[in-house]
């Protein structure tokens, strides 16, 4: 497979999850707006930015018409939907003929269905529809790209695209996240009375019905850093999404006979043996912080490897040309 290619399928599948991310958690914290106190929403759009990487606007924080116009529709946002969305149809546009009709065409009305919408239909009418299309949409294309591509290297390239920002994205919200809560109530190990602001983490992972069919409706700071961040099923879980990275790296180093192909894979593979013997109690006792910037780092890691391997080119052995900024 040409590097190019390689390059554009690997972008265009973490654009899209990017998307998707930052869709549901304007969507969550737009709900959380109607249950929390005036007083408590600039703070949770600070933290929203942190969790993606995006600098805080000049603006208030509290101008929220604007932030979710930022987010959303703002193409200067590395992180808005609008953004993603364009450089994923741009990624995809460059290898039209090796992927489905299939596939274009839903990226191409999810692209013209953004594009088409402003602020102001989403502001005054429902943003929940307008996100959840987005949601949708995206979850779509996955399944047509499932169901329509062969299983072959391009298709893996896709999936490590895909779970390596999955990754990095959850690690990143809990870092944010998690401290922000269990600081507010000077966590002593007892169940959580911050209901709302525990559901909402889960939510923003899609994660909140999975959590509560393990461990009840019980909101467990423990239990929850435990479910995102160290179940095997969860397909929002750091470590599930580190085993597919994995799995997917291990099958593009079969299918080529580049030099040094194992290294992304080992380590990724090194990544998911941490996270496969990782206690809880460990994590949570130690510097929770320290432990997820490093799953960051080590994400960065493998990104650059995967990209010295199979993707640089002989002018740049070290980045790739599309993207690498926002890794």
């Amino acid at each position: 497979m040409l590097s190019r290619v390689a390059d554009s399928l690997y972008w265009m599948s973490r654009y899209l999850e990017r998307a998707e991310h930052t869709a549901r958690l304007i969507d969550v914290n737009v709900h959380q707006m109607l249950e929390r106190s005036n007083q408590d929403s600039p703070n949770r759009w600070v933290w929203l930015f942190d969790s993606l990487h995006v600098p805080h606007p000049t603006q208030p924080t509290n101008e929220t018409y604007n932030i979710i116009q930022t987010l959303t529709f703002d193409t200067a946002t590395n992180a808005s939907i609008m953004a993603c969305i364009a450089s994923a149809r741009e990624n995809a546009r460059q290898v039209r003929e090796l992927i489905s009709s299939e596939m274009w065409e839903q990226l191409n009305r999810l692209f013209l269905q953004v594009k088409r919408t402003s602020i102001e239909e989403v502001w005054y009418t429902e943003p929940h529809v307008f996100l959840n299309s987005v949601k949708e949409g995206i979850h779509l294309f996955r399944g047509i790209t499932d169901a329509t591509m062969n299983h072959s290297e391009g298709w893996h390239f896709i999936r490590v695209g895909c779970f390596i920002e999955r990754a990095v994205a959850t690690a990143a919200l809990l870092d944010v996240q998690v401290r922000v809560l269990m600081e507010a109530e000077q966590y002593d190990a007892s169940e959580s009375p911050d209901f709302l602001g525990w559901v909402g983490l889960l939510k923003s992972c899609a994660a909140f019905e999975a959590y509560c069919k393990v461990y009840t409706a019980t909101m467990s700071p423990r239990n929850i850093a435990e479910f995102l961040l160290l179940s095997p099923e969860s397909p929002r879980s750091v470590r599930f999404a580190v085993a597919m990275m994995q799995v997917a790296l291990q099958a593009i180093a079969r299918s080529t006979n580049a030099r040094h192909t194992g290294r992304a894979e080992r380590l990724a593979g090194r990544l998911h043996a941490a996270l496969d013997y990782d206690q809880i109690e460990e994590i949570m006792s130690g510097n929770l912080h320290a432990y997820l910037e490093n799953i960051q780092n080590q994400c960065a890691h493998i990104h650059g490897a995967l990209i010295q391997t199979y993707i640089a080119y002989p002018i740049d052995v070290a980045i790739s040309s599309r993207g690498a900024s926002q890794a």
